[in-house]
């Protein structure tokens, strides 16, 4: 079948890829927290909203990194990416943010003040059972 303008039209997507990728809107608040590009070295090739949707897809179907399906970028690209953004701590900078903006949107305030830790939720170390005073 040739492309046409009406094959393209027919078989464009407006859509995301996987149902991992973040939305426009999404991407517009995770945006501003990429780091810039470096002024010294090789330009950046690979468009970091490309990293992020590999990254969120790897989380959301637990595949490991050599099966990285091939729409995205190279698996040792995506790899220095992420184990970067790990180390420098940018992903819990995102999640602080965007959990305080979430906070703020329900009208709550942006930190919250108090905690809850119930008995299900903290897990013993494996070893002996019961408290040792």
């Amino acid at each position: 079948m040739p492309w046409n303008e009406t094959a393209r039209r027919d078989y464009r997507r407006d859509f995301p890829r996987y149902a991992s990728d973040p939305s426009d809107r999404d991407w517009a608040l995770i945006e501003p927290f990429m780091p810039p590009p470096c002024r010294i070295g090789r330009p950046r090739k690979t468009e970091l909203r490309k990293i992020v949707n590999a990254v969120l897809y790897m989380a959301s179907t637990s595949c490991q990194w050599r099966p990285l399906a091939k729409d995205f970028p190279p698996v040792s690209t995506v790899q220095r990416y992420f184990y970067q953004w790990r180390d420098s701590r940018l992903w819990q900078t995102i999640r602080f943010h965007l959990a305080m903006q979430t906070r703020e949107r329900e009208g709550r305030e942006a930190s919250p003040s108090a905690g809850v830790i119930d008995s299900q939720t903290v897990k013993g170390h494996g070893g002996r059972r019961g408290w040792r005073l």
